[in-house]
């Protein structure tokens, strides 16, 4: 019976040291190695850079996606068209959007 405590004991030890050991390496990789830890280069030559964000943070993306008005598909706001204060993600859309009635013609 004391053996099979002993054996419960170690799996659990070793599932803990292994936890850190995983989040050590994980929090490494992300900020990159402490100060005064020696190599700064990865295994591929690569230097590591700390990154201004949270770990947890989305990455940010360069051109922000915006919604088009008439069929509601996400495109990259360079792309997409501007017609009336509204954005489209191409100029088809444009066209029937501000072709459609407006005020007492829409009914």
């Amino acid at each position: 019976m004391r053996q099979i405590l002993l054996l419960i004991f170690l799996f659990f030890a070793s599932q803990w040291v292994f936890r850190k050991l995983r989040r050590a390496t994980e929090r490494t990789a992300q900020t990159g190695p402490q100060p005064g830890a020696g190599n700064s280069t990865g295994t591929a030559g690569a230097t590591y850079r700390r990154s201004g964000r949270a770990p947890g943070d989305a990455p940010q993306l360069t051109d922000p996606l915006v919604r088009c008005a008439q069929c509601g598909v996400h495109t990259p706001s360079s792309e997409s068209l501007v017609v009336a204060g509204k954005r489209f993600c191409c100029s088809d859309h444009a066209h029937r959007y501000a072709a459609r009635p407006t005020g007492r013609d829409a009914r």
